[in-house]
């Protein structure tokens, strides 16, 4: 996630895309490649591959947090993912954990989008409408000024919704991409190979439906500003 209290201007394209890019070398491809061709006994082996394979993941999430110059719950919490996995690996424990974990991380961010929703500061407010791509102080003024503040918030509240719906599939999602390919026992080769058949496939699995979902809860409060407001989208969007 990027600071909230940067605009547009002081962040990039090229660094941006490079944020992209580098979630998807460090976090995707760079482990699912260690996973599936180093975890025979003549390379890494299984234990040896997984713990390669995960380093990546953990060293870009730290360094892109000490780049943020703060501490972000969803970083973390990325972090403590990948750790977790790793951790019941190296154990051998039952894909069940894993399994389990895949759902839980997107289920309690879902729940507190929901939770928040009752607080002065709804989590959708960041996920969706950041300060980065709304002017919260002119919008703010012009709700204030027709009066009409509370009947955003119920659509906000709606979006809401919508959001933690993407959480909620994504973590059913998890689970059943972890059943359906961990089915070798944990800390053989074929069990590290299939970890890394589940990484690779979660992006296109569970990413792209969530993303639909995040997009129509963005369109949904686009159109919703305009109507309420009576002026166009980009008299409040952050140029």
């Amino acid at each position: 996630m990027t600071d909230n209290n940067a605009s547009p201007s002081s962040t990039p394209p090229a660094q941006q895309n490079g944020g992209f890019f580098g979630n998807l070398i460090f976090n995707i491809i760079i482990p699912v490649v260690i996973m599936s061709y180093g975890a025979s006994e003549e390379y890494l082996g299984p234990a040896w591959s997984i713990v390669a394979a995960l380093s990546f993941p953990i060293g870009y999430g730290l360094w892109d947090l000490k780049q943020s110059g703060k501490v972000n719950a969803f970083s973390v919490l990325g972090i403590v993912s990948v750790m977790l996995t790793g951790g019941f690996s190296l154990l051998k424990l039952p894909a069940e954990y894993i399994a389990i974990k895949e759902a839980a991380i997107p289920a309690i961010i879902g729940l507190a989008v929901i939770i928040t929703q009752y607080t002065h500061k709804p989590l959708v407010k960041i996920l969706v409408l950041n300060e980065q791509i709304i002017n919260w102080p002119h919008l703010n003024a012009v709700l204030a000024e027709k009066g009409r503040t509370k009947l955003f918030d119920r659509k906000v509240a709606v979006s809401s919704y919508i959001v933690a719906s993407s959480f909620f599939l994504s973590a059913a999602l998890n689970y059943i991409l972890a059943k359906v390919i961990l089915v070798s026992p944990p800390g053989t080769t074929e069990y590290t190979e299939e970890l890394g058949r589940m990484t690779a496939l979660s992006y296109p699995v569970i990413v792209i439906p969530s993303m639909i979902l995040l997009i129509t809860a963005l369109w949904y409060l686009f159109s919703q500003i305009k109507k309420i407001t009576g002026e166009d989208i980009e008299d409040f969007l952050n140029q």
